[in-house]
């Protein structure tokens, strides 16, 4: 039997907003710097904050594309919308964000130039520390809600809902970011090494290129489809195989729609003797003992077999 294929939002949408605001007004304060100082960690920087700009409104883009309802043509609904858009935002920071700056890095150490009017630099630069440090203290608490208990990476590696992590992850690759231009561009000027500004921007690329590989691993693995978590599936087998007309159940398959949907099939071996009006009052009964303990459960199909047959579809998970 199948529940409503209604998607919950997941909880992030405050996040994304908080980092799109600030993103968007940082970018536009930097590429005016870098147009008066000549400066190319902080041309670096304005294109990765252009980028985490787009990458906001991607990710507003799969949240919303993510909560339609169900269709003849998609019957578990568009969930995964959100998992594409943040594999392309994952995409862009890689392509964009670290491509374009490691080139302007590499032509910045070919055409070395002295920087100019290094107050600007200072004081966006500043600036942009404080707009983003406030965007990422956002997505570090909407993500240690969410993780509760867990370690940090494990959190990471088990969440399912990436727009949260996108944005933590970008956050702090902005703070890094400038940290590494304010030393390019004051280590340029203090020893009069205009390459050392190229440098900076080099880093600020492979930074790019380390954070993008991250956030491809994790959304690619969302995409392709996730399980439910062993302990999450280890209870709902308990649930069934407590029915006493239930024989045996096997090990559950399952696998994530959304942050907040998903999908299990229950194969169940039930006491040959039950007639099968019987069996089908016992499967609803299932159904909305489970779907109530796991809100999350969306979509729950199960699958009666006879006793004799059990053998067929693995072992038992109780």
């Amino acid at each position: 039997m199948a529940a409503s294929p209604k998607t919950d939002a997941p909880q992030s949408k405050t996040a994304i907003v908080a980092a799109l605001a600030a993103n968007l007004g940082i970018a536009a304060i930097k590429f005016a710097a870098a147009w008066f100082t000549g400066s190319s960690a902080m041309l670096s920087e304005a294109i990765h904050s252009l980028v985490d700009t787009a990458n906001e409104w991607l990710l507003l883009l799969g949240l919303r594309a993510s909560q339609q309802p169900a269709t003849a043509h998609r019957p578990f609904g568009y969930g995964r919308e959100l998992y594409f858009w943040a594999f392309m935002v994952a995409v862009f920071i890689f392509l964009i964000g670290g491509g374009l700056s490691l080139y302007e890095g590499y032509e910045h150490l070919r055409h070395p130039t002295p920087l100019s009017n290094l107050t600007w630099n200072y004081v966006v630069l500043s600036l942009a520390f404080c707009f983003d440090g406030g965007s990422f203290l956002v997505a570090r608490r909407t993500f240690n809600a969410q993780r509760g208990g867990q370690p940090f990476w494990k959190a990471f590696r088990d969440s399912k809902d990436p727009a949260i992590f996108v944005v933590l992850f970008e956050d702090a690759s902005d703070l890094l970011g400038l940290l590494i231009a304010f030393l390019g561009v004051f280590l340029s000027h203090w020893l009069n090494r205009p390459a050392l500004d190229g440098v900076a921007s080099l880093l600020i690329g492979l930074l790019l290129l380390v954070v993008a590989g991250l956030l491809l691993r994790e959304t690619k693995s969302l995409l392709l489809g996730e399980p439910a978590e062993e302990a999450v599936l280890q209870r709902i087998a308990e649930l069934v195989d407590a029915e006493k007309a239930v024989a045996r159940t096997a090990a559950p398959l399952s696998s994530y729609l959304s942050p907040h949907e998903i999908l299990v099939v229950l194969t169940v071996s039930f006491e040959p003797s039950l007639p099968a009006a019987q069996v089908v009052e016992i499967i609803e009964r299932l159904r909305t003992a489970v779907q109530q303990a796991h809100p999350d459960v969306k979509h729950l199909f199960i699958q009666p077999v006879a006793a004799s047959k059990q053998t067929d579809y693995g072992s038992s998970v109780a």
